[in-house]
């Protein structure tokens, strides 16, 4: 049975990030297995907690696990709803729990996120949206785009140093990147503040860069869209995010892809919807109409004598490219009968006589038009009972 997160956290579908953080804090306490040694369940339930907080508490992972529920992370959608998703919290729920023991006790254990061991800090992950239409999610499609990033500077080559002048090892820790402090009986580490964690200063900075190692550029990037894709997919490209501090690892890059709305076709998962409009003269004696198709192509569809506002037409194989097969979805054509309208004096004497060859008054014949008549015998029949 899938997962509720919202439920698994007791808190409504609307929690903000404080209320979520918040309960999660109570139930991990509570469920923790160092303090529920003789109770089996317990463990359990932490895991499953640790669980929904992981992904709750990151936006992205929230927007894809609202659109797509669990199948944004289980695999069934052919590599993650959202592209770079994945992975749970593991036992314990390490990131999760880790969140919520920095925010209690600082960052006395170990300097917080990106300081822990010193040396040069990764560069942050970005994201970029891509629009595209729904022709090019048909079909995929190679797209160029330019995302401005902090990258590595040509100048220090990512030192953050002048040239030759180097950096010199911090002396308020000696080059650890972190300081240690007694405080009663506790002896607690913390990112060292004179480097901030980097075990070393520089002392006569590059001028391009200001000491950073790194300056904001526009990078031009080339990416392959997949055929098949839909709104809220994220394609990763690794290394492609920021440049780290003086020389730090670059982070990645998530381009989310959003399908524009299109003119004529609305899509239903591998399926598109389309409304045509015919006129009541044809709906009448039957023909054919063209539609287009998504391939920018047009198809033939028969329409029936008889044929009335509503009735949809299934076209196989004329919807969406299905992701990494060969395989299409259905085009459905829904039909709407148009009536006509500015007829002039011959015209609405002609429409006189069919109304009174075919008709019968306002209910209409049965023969010709059963649904009229049907809904006025039954509307004779309630206003008899109401007279009873």
């Amino acid at each position: 049975m899938a997962k509720d997160f919202y439920k698994t956290l007791e808190v409504d579908k609307s929690a903000s990030k404080e209320e979520l953080k918040k309960a999660y804090r109570k139930l991990a306490m509570k469920y923790h297995p160092d303090q529920n040694k003789d109770n089996p369940e317990a463990e359990a339930k932490f895991k499953e907690i640790s669980e929904a907080y992981d992904i709750l508490k990151d936006d992205q992972k929230r927007a894809a696990y609202d659109q797509y529920g669990n199948a944004a992370f289980d695999g069934s959608m052919g590599g993650g709803a959202a592209g770079g998703f994945g992975g749970g919290a593991g036992f314990g729920g390490a990131g999760a729990f880790s969140d919520i023991f920095e925010d209690m006790f600082g960052d006395m254990m170990g300097g917080g996120r990106g300081g822990r061991g010193g040396g040069a800090a990764r560069g942050s992950d970005l994201q970029y949206t891509l629009e595209i239409s729904l022709e090019d999610a048909f079909k995929g499609k190679e797209a160029k785009i330019k995302v401005p990033v902090n990258e590595t500077c040509d100048s220090c080559k990512g030192s953050g140093a002048k040239d030759g002048s180097g950096a010199a090892t911090c002396s308020t820790c000696d080059g650890a990147g972190r300081v240690r402090q007694q405080q009663g009986f506790f002896t607690v580490e913390r990112t060292c503040p004179t480097c901030n964690g980097q075990g070393n200063i520089i002392k006569d900075a590059c001028n391009a860069c200001g000491g950073e190692g790194r300056k904001k550029k526009e990078k031009n990037l080339q990416i392959k869209v997949p055929a098949g894709v839909e709104s809220g997919r994220r394609i990763r490209l690794s290394g492609e995010g920021e440049a780290g501090l003086r020389g730090g690892p670059h982070g990645d890059l998530y381009v989310l892809l959003s399908v524009k709305p299109h003119k004529f076709f609305k899509r239903n998962g591998a399926n598109l919807y389309g409304r045509v409009p015919i006129a009541i003269t044809k709906a009448a004696l039957g023909g054919e109409v063209q539609v287009p198709t998504i391939e920018g192509k047009s198809a033939k569809v028969k329409i029936p004598a008889g044929t009335q506002t509503g009735q949809q037409f299934r076209l196989k194989d004329k919807g969406m490219t299905m992701m990494q097969t060969s395989n299409r979805g259905d085009l459905f054509i829904e039909i709407f009968v148009e009536t006509p309208v500015n007829l002039n004096k011959e015209q609405q004497e002609l429409m006189k006589k069919l109304d009174k060859d075919v008709g019968d008054g306002n209910a209409g014949s049965s023969k010709h038009s059963p649904e009229s008549s049907g809904f006025f015998t039954k509307m004779r029949d309630i206003w008899d009972d109401l007279k009873d």
